[in-house]
């Protein structure tokens, strides 16, 4: 919603920091380091990779001890506080906590948001941080190049408009039955790209037969054509006479070469050797386990380019096809023939071209070759078009998402009620009970760095003093 444009009856503007009341928390999560975790405490540290959009992924499973949480003056979270990530993207994403079986903490990048006896609803909150509205004046407040965050201070200032109480429940249930629906259409359409998924799988397997007919010969790699491992890259060719454009490992995706990022070096004296040319075929060389020997075929483009050692190229010989060279190795990769050839080295997975010379490689007549292409690309082709549809209902979907959000807190999703108390009377007890409270100095949190931890915006009004923290928790920094 336009700050500008009139809000409905009993609504009002508020910055995130005015919901807190006197009792509440409006702080950054806690400096853990890694030599400050323990697989064996009982504490658990929560993380960035928890935090979703309106829900608790429940993916970490990392723990420190309480004494070391003491140590560290470490925040202990309440089931129903708002956490809001302050990085990577969806940047200012929010969910709640759920509570857990024993004591939990959170990481710095988190931003603890406990509204306290406030008069203001923790799941409206959530959902209103997760809107439109909130997301856009999030990405303004956005600070950082490579790794975009939003300072604790910054998040302070994000301005929402807040109804009054009854009518933020009648929101929340409104809103929430129409996400509920709309989240079953979601997983239906995910089940549907995983079915997808195996589908595609399945055609490329099949595509080439475990037991060959009599026409067909098994021949190893070396024997269906040639192999070459691309140029190493060095710093002193970073410049050069002869600059030109090379493909590596992240260019080069299942029958696809991205050519959004193609880097160059000089080929001074070896160009031709490495470059490339219609008809090769690319596979990684070094990448994780289950994708080494991803292939490409290169159709010529990006035109006048090489590749570096970080591929291989095959060439087909006289007797194979490109595209069924590129047919059987899709259906090595997914049928986990390359996995049993690599060698792991600082947790990269490499294929070496001396070991990929030695796998199998079955040569039908070249007609038959062709016509088993054909026969594949055009039941992927089909897939393709299916999972296109899909994606299509996944954008669609996360649109009506979108607009759901934008209508709730505009104030169109649910009726206004005229003997609701205005949120304007609940922010102003806010500020007469902060008021009220003396003024105390807030303290630094200890660190493993003996750093302190960055700590939130002040607002207008007085801050309260810290707030008292669960049985097992020391006193909590809290500076509106």
């Amino acid at each position: 919603m336009d700050e500008e444009s009139e809000l409905p009856a009993g609504w009002t503007w508020a910055a995130l920091a005015d919901l807190v009341a006197s009792d509440g928390v409006f702080a950054d999560g806690d400096w853990v380091e890694s030599k400050d975790q323990d697989p064996d405490g009982d504490v658990r540290l929560i993380q960035l990779a928890d935090v979703g959009e309106g829900s608790f992924r429940d993916r970490s499973n990392r723990f420190l001890t309480s004494a070391t949480a003491d140590r560290l003056r470490c925040t202990y979270l309440e089931s129903g506080d708002l956490l809001i990530a302050r990085m990577p993207e969806p940047l200012g994403r929010a969910c709640l906590f759920p509570g857990s079986d024993g004591p939990a903490v959170t990481v710095v990048d988190v931003r603890i948001l406990r509204p306290g006896k406030s008069g203001v609803s923790n799941r409206w909150l959530m959902w209103a941080i997760n809107s439109p509205q909130v997301r856009q004046q999030i990405r303004e407040y956005q600070t950082g190049t490579t790794r975009k965050r939003i300072s604790g201070k910054n998040l302070a200032k994000v301005r929402v408009a807040v109804p009054p109480l009854a009518e933020q429940h009648r929101i929340v249930e409104a809103l929430e039955e129409q996400l509920s629906r709309l989240d079953s259409g979601i997983g239906t359409l995910r089940l549907a790209l995983k079915r997808l998924d195996g589908l595609r799988k399945r055609i490329l397997v099949s595509s080439v037969p475990d037991e060959l007919p009599e026409s067909w010969q098994m021949a190893t790699v070396e024997q269906a054509g040639t192999l070459e491992l691309g140029r190493a890259r060095h710093p002193d060719w970073h410049h050069g006479p002869e600059m030109r454009p090379y493909l590596r490992v992240a260019n080069v995706f299942e029958d696809r070469i991205d050519t959004a990022d193609v880097m160059e070096m000089d080929f001074s004296g070896v160009w031709d050797k490495y470059r490339l040319e219609p008809g090769d075929v690319l596979l990684n060389e070094g990448q994780s386990p289950h994708l080494v020997g991803r292939p490409a075929l290169y159709r010529g483009f990006p035109r006048d380019v090489a590749f570096t050692n970080s591929l291989l190229r095959f060439k087909a010989s006289q007797r194979v096809l490109p595209q069924w060279a590129l047919l059987v190795f899709r259906r090595h990769l997914h049928a986990k023939r390359f996995m049993r050839e690599v060698r792991i080295t600082t947790n990269i997975a490499h294929l070496s071209a001396k070991r990929l010379k030695a796998v199998e490689f079955p040569i039908p007549p070249l007609d038959v070759q062709e016509k088993l292409v054909q026969r594949c690309d055009e039941l992927l082709s089909g897939v393709a078009a299916m999972d296109q549809e899909v994606q299509n209902g996944l954008r669609r979907a996360n649109g009506l998402r979108a607009a759901l959000l934008e209508r709730a807190f505009s104030g169109n999703l649910v009726p206004q009620q005229p003997g609701d108390e205005p949120a304007s009377a609940v922010l102003a007890r806010i500020a007469a009970e902060r008021a009220a409270k003396p003024k105390v100095k807030p303290t630094r949190k200890a660190t493993a760095k003996k750093v302190a931890v960055p700590r939130a915006a002040a607002p207008a009004d007085p801050a309260p003093e810290p707030t008292p923290a669960p049985a097992l928790a020391v006193q909590q920094e809290f500076d509106l």
